[in-house]
């Protein structure tokens, strides 16, 4: 962004610079001069020549100062987009802030339930170890199986990345 101010600085100042030089060749006591020499060029082929010098050296200068207006405008727009980038890009960061504390709260939350979750597994695998041998004896079967592939989710993060694993109760 530096540079690009520094671009539109130096284009304003040649653009200083040529408004100058057009304003120095069409002051009025130059423009009083180039009306005589209007009158005279139409009786002298040689001042007629000098008279389309001057008229075309200002239509340069004015043709100069339209492209580097024109320079200045794409700089300043090129200036404004990167701006505009900068401060969406600010936006963004912030809204993934706020989304990122949101996304805690319900990691907090899930391994908060995973904990109670664990924890009634374990009561529920003490009820059916007791009730395992007089299930068997009655009905020949057993009570609950799977308790070795139980697992509930655990949220972890390194910092950058969330990882969501079972942890095996």
């Amino acid at each position: 962004m530096n540079k690009i101010q520094a671009e539109i600085n130096e284009l304003n100042s040649q653009i200083q610079a040529l408004q100058q030089e057009r304003a120095t060749l069409t002051q009025n006591h130059i423009a009083s001069l180039v009306e005589a020499y209007r009158r005279q060029a139409r009786e002298n082929p040689e001042i007629a020549a000098e008279l389309k010098g001057i008229d075309d050296l200002l239509a340069k200068l004015t043709e100069g100062i339209a492209f580097l207006e024109q320079q200045k405008q794409q700089k300043q727009a090129q200036l404004n987009s990167s701006l505009t980038f900068s401060q969406r890009l600010a936006q963004q960061q912030q809204e993934l802030e706020a989304a990122k504390k949101v996304a805690e709260i319900h990691a907090q939350r899930v391994n908060e339930l995973a904990q109670e979750l664990a924890e009634e597994i374990k009561l529920l695998k003490a009820c059916a170890d007791e009730l395992s041998p007089m299930y068997w004896q009655v009905y020949y079967k057993p009570f609950i199986t799977g308790f070795k592939t139980i697992s509930v989710p655990h949220v972890r993060s390194d910092g950058e990345v969330w990882t969501i694993v079972n942890r095996i109760v």
